[in-house]
């Protein structure tokens, strides 16, 4: 087949010729007996005669034979293979039919150097077979079968593709034409278990190879060790203790005072001079507080100044962007030429997307600022609703502010109208229309201020209408606060003048399982939202209801209340297994019967 012609391993023994040279081609092939033949099947010499230079007890032999390693060359895929006769010693093979399909094979097994024949003739032998195949590579072992097949194992991979050459070869012992003589050969790839064993083991030498390849590469990677730290004794404390001292060196010292600490060094007769050791390593807190500081100043003063910096830059943005945008309106983009108005717009859009970009970093830089100036979240309302009223009156001020610009800008455009009004009378008959389309730009803008004007005023009268609605909610919170107190203070003194009047009444205050007034109030809540689902709920789904009314309720804290009342609020399980379900049912009007 094809495959098998491309599959056939050139490498085995180099020839000895040049095929470059016709006519030593020509004369070597004669002196062997064989036709003088191209490498592509051509005759070098048409008129050649066999008879001529035959070697006597010589038989015509084929590039394929053993020990020439003469073979044919890799096939283009676009060429026919042209498989030719082979003769052997005891046995001929015929090449198959050249237009049927190339013979099949199975997926070829990892490190595969086996491989199975088949059609062999029932009376080849062992020597025979080793004629045939030997000329593929060096044949290790043949194991053959009484039902005219073999396995052959080879000493490489390679060869087992020169052996799949021969698949579809028919083979002939001498010159008999008796069906016990003859065969058509299959070869295959085979399945052994010591081709599998041999390139497991190579896969694993070759895993241990990168193995060590890698742990060399790490160990010269890897950072040197830290040098050994010096054993306690008197004259090395002194040599540390006055390295301690000393601001550069300070960390290698520290550094030898807790090794010693951690290997025990410390005992009856060495604690003064560690206890002098620490001290002085507690002395350089201070110093490092200082450092911190300074260098927290630097970053601050560092960022104050990209913050002006980045602000500079914006500003100039800004100016570029506007005369990008005064270049576009009407009066001069009708001078420019189209490439000259295509340059300046894609110059605008990249200039307007630079300038977000840095503005968007320095809002990012103010909001950073903005959080760490704020406080922590206070969970008091009351003081919420001032951060909320001052935040209210910051926007409103800067509403204010800005309202006040925009008046200043209006007053400057009323002048400069009144002005060119002034100039319109003096003025000749040429710049008339100039001036004209001057006071429609300039009333356009003043519409669009007046507009914008009239935007502002009305954030304005919304934020007050905010604020006052604030307020009055901080004074309705205000008045509730005082009606509470007054409240628990005639509850305590109805308490009070309960306890003194009755007695047996406490007593039965003290029995019953209701408390307090707020788990009174919790438990007509349960029962009218019980009421409503008759086929039960389960605690997180009661509770989750309470938190909306107050977040401070637990789950526990309503369970215990629940399990107390048991005329009124009654558990039930429901489910099996693992969607097994508490539930709670309101039971008040059954518990009422029985009470």
């Amino acid at each position: 087949s094809a495959d098998g012609g491309r599959n056939l391993n050139l490498d085995s023994i180099p020839m000895g010729l040049p095929m470059s040279d016709p006519t030593a081609w020509t004369t070597a092939m004669n002196n062997l007996g064989m036709a003088p033949m191209g490498m592509t099947g051509q005759p070098l010499l048409p008129d050649f005669d066999p008879a001529l230079g035959m070697m006597t007890g010589i038989p015509p032999i084929n590039p394929m034979m053993p020990g020439l390693g003469i073979v044919p060359p890799p096939i283009p895929p676009d060429m026919p293979a042209v498989k030719e006769i082979i003769h052997c010693k005891s046995c001929t093979l015929f090449p198959p039919n050249p237009h049927l399909p190339p013979p099949a094979t199975r997926e070829r097994p990892p490190g595969c150097k086996t491989v199975f024949v088949g059609g062999l003739p029932e009376n080849g032998t062992e020597q025979i077979i080793m004629e045939v195949f030997e000329q593929c590579g060096e044949v290790i072992a043949i194991r053959k079968s009484k039902k005219n097949f073999c396995h052959i194992r080879f000493a490489e991979e390679f060869m087992v593709d020169k052996a799949l050459y021969l698949s579809g070869y028919r083979i002939r012992l001498g010159s008999s034409t008796d069906k016990k003589d003859t065969g058509r050969l299959h070869v295959d790839f085979a399945q052994a278990r010591d081709d599998l064993y041999e390139w497991e083991c190579k896969q694993r030498m070759l895993a241990r190879e990168e193995r060590h390849r890698r742990r060399l590469e790490e160990e010269r990677f890897r950072p040197p060790s830290p040098p050994p730290v010096v054993h306690y004794s008197d004259h090395e404390c002194s040599i540390v203790a006055e390295k301690l001292k000393d601001d550069t060196k300070f960390l290698e010292a520290i550094q030898t005072l807790l090794t010693w600490i951690e290997r025990g060094e410390v005992n009856r007769r060495t604690a003064n001079n560690f206890y002098s050791m620490i001290q002085s390593a507690n002395s350089h807190i201070r110093r490092l507080v200082n450092e911190k500081a300074a260098h927290e100043k630097e970053m601050e003063e560092a960022k104050e100044k990209f913050k002006l910096a980045l602000s500079g830059i914006l500003v100039q943005f800004e100016q570029i962007v506007a005369v990008y945008h005064s270049a576009s309106k009407q009066k001069a983009w009708d001078h420019f030429t189209k490439a000259q108005r295509k340059n300046i717009s894609v110059w605008c859009k990249q200039a307007e997307e630079i300038r977000n970009i840095h503005n968007d970093e320095l809002m990012g830089i103010r909001r950073e600022e903005e959080m760490e100036m704020s406080d922590e979240e206070i969970e008091d309302p009351s003081e919420m609703k001032e951060t909320e009223e001052s935040a209210l009156v910051s926007q409103v001020e800067a509403l204010k502010e800005e309202n006040d610009s925009l008046r200043w800008q209006l007053d400057a455009y009323r002048n400069e109208v009144e002005l060119l009004k002034q100039e319109q009378g003096k003025a000749s008959r040429d710049e008339d229309t100039t001036k004209e389309q001057q006071m429609k730009l300039l009333q356009q803008a003043l519409q669009g201020m007046q507009k914008h004007l009239l935007k502002v005023q009305e954030e304005y009268k919304k934020r007050e209408a905010e604020l006052e609605k604030v307020r009055e909610d901080k004074l309705k919170i205000e008045t509730l606060l005082e009606n509470l107190k007054e409240q628990e203070s005639s509850t305590s003194r109805v308490c009070a003048c309960s306890q003194e009047k009755e007695c047996p009444v406490e007593k039965t205050l003290s029995n019953s399982p209701v408390k307090s007034e707020r788990e009174v109030l919790l438990v007509g809540i349960i029962s009218t939202f019980l009421h409503v689902h008759p086929f039960g709920a389960s605690i997180e789904y009661i509770c989750s209801y309470l938190q909306r009314l107050d977040s401070k309720i637990c789950t526990a804290e309503v369970e215990v209340l629940m399990t107390r009342l048991q005329n009124t609020f009654r558990q039930e399980l429901s489910g099996v297994g693992a969607s097994l379900e508490k539930r709670w049912k309101f039971c008040g009007f059954d518990g009422l019967k029985m009470t």
